[in-house]
C-alpha cells in the first residue's frame, strides 16, 4: 500500500472520530441550552442573586460547548481539505 493511501485511511479515521465527538458535543450543547433557557427565565422572573449567578454559569457552559463544537468542525474541515488534496494526488 502506498504512503498516500495509508495517510488517507488515517485521515478518514480521524474524521470519523471527530464526527462522533461533534455528535456528542451537539447533544450536550442542546442539554445545556435547555438548562440555560430555564435559568435565564428564572433569573428574569425572580431577580434573586442565586438565580442570576446560576444564569451566568449556564450561559458560560453554553458558550464553552459552542466553542468546542466550532473547534471540532474547524479541525474536520481542515482534515477534509487535506484528504481532498491527497485524493487528487492518487
Amino acid at each position: 500500500m502506498r504512503r498516500i493511501e495509508r495517510r488517507l485511511f488515517t485521515i478518514n479515521d480521524e474524521i470519523e472520530a471527530l464526527q462522533e465527538s461533534a455528535r456528542l458535543v451537539e447533544e450536550e450543547l442542546t442539554f445545556h441550552e435547555h438548562l440555560d433557557d430555564d435559568a435565564q427565565r428564572d433569573a428574569a422572573v425572580s431577580g434573586r442573586p442565586l438565580d442570576r449567578a446560576d444564569a451566568r454559569d449556564t450561559g458560560g457552559d453554553v458558550r464553552r460547548f459552542e466553542r468546542n463544537l466550532a473547534q471540532i468542525r474547524q479541525r474536520m474541515a481542515a482534515l477534509q481539505a487535506k484528504r481532498d488534496r491527497l485524493v487528487k494526488r492518487l
